[in-house]
């Protein structure tokens, strides 16, 4: 069984920093890419940021200059470093690995249980 565990969540103010962990855990066999996607009340989840397991990476356009996401291979986490948050950052970040589990045909995607940011103006 596969397990996302994210960390690092939390209120903080305009301006200031956050960094967001997410470990992986269990069968895995292999992980190709990690990311982060946020889910702001009343609006649809979006992909924040995302990185292969050969270092290629995507930002939305919104966090460019502001988040940098990292990994760890060796231990299958998953890092983001948000800078410079705005009150529109606000959101529940979940935590999603295309990986594929131990004894499994193919990749597929999952997902932690999410963790809080909100950033107070």
């Amino acid at each position: 069984q596969v397990q996302l565990v994210e960390s690092g969540g939390g209120l903080v103010q305009a301006g200031g920093s956050l960094r967001l962990s997410c470990a992986a855990s269990g069968s895995i066999f292999s992980i190709n890419a990690m990311g982060w996607e946020r889910q702001a009340p009343g609006k649809q989840r979006e992909l924040v940021a995302r990185i292969t397991s050969g270092g290629s990476i995507y930002y939305a356009d919104s966090v460019k200059g502001r988040f940098t996401i990292s990994r760890d291979n060796a231990e299958n986490t998953v890092y983001l470093q948000m800078n410079s948050l705005k009150s529109e950052d606000t959101a529940v970040y979940y935590c999603n690995a295309d990986l594929k589990s131990s004894g499994a045909y193919s990749y597929a995607d999952y997902w932690g249980q999410g963790t809080q940011v909100t950033v107070s103006s």
